[in-house]
């Protein structure tokens, strides 16, 4: 049975699964967007959101301490600077869900489940459609309008 346990091993160990995460995270926060597999993705958004979160929460007398936490995570200090610069300020505000899972479908080799894992405040093409504006009422293609068409010769007609 499977009581208490959480942690999806991937099929790898320890050591292999931590290098993975930590790459998997760099690249998300280096590039915002990443193609992996719905198993891999769940992890991941397991281990970077504590620490966008370490990232958003941070204050002058423990800057330093939180820079080098997630350091310990990450290993690249390319990613902990985007982190702390770009991603930390434009997700301040949000209360957590920094990570979006979009399912694309199955790999054509294994048929494994693919899906695309985002942060979410940095998708441009969601951004860039604009809002829905009221638009005067429209008609179905099937109602029959009130007048018949050619009312303009039935006026005639009448007229003589």
């Amino acid at each position: 049975m499977r009581h208490n346990k959480t942690i999806n091993h991937l099929g790898r160990t320890s050591s292999h699964r931590k290098a993975l995460l930590s790459n998997m995270a760099s690249s998300l926060i280096l590039h915002k967007r990443i193609t992996t597999t719905v198993a891999k993705a769940k992890e991941l958004r397991k281990y970077v959101e504590p620490l966008i979160t370490k990232a958003v929460k941070i204050d002058e007398t423990n800057k330093t301490h939180h820079y080098r936490v997630v350091f310990s995570y990450l290993g690249n200090k390319y990613a902990v600077n985007e982190l702390f610069t770009k991603v930390a300020e434009k997700v301040g505000n949000r209360p957590g869900g920094y990570s979006r899972i979009l399912r694309i479908g199955n790999r054509f080799g294994d048929n494994a489940e693919m899906c695309i894992m985002e942060l979410v405040d940095f998708n441009e093409s969601l951004m860039a459609i604009p809002a829905k504006k009221d638009t005067a009422k429209k008609t179905t293609r099937r109602s029959r309008s009130s007048k018949p068409k050619n009312s303009a010769a039935t006026e005639q007609k009448s007229e003589e």
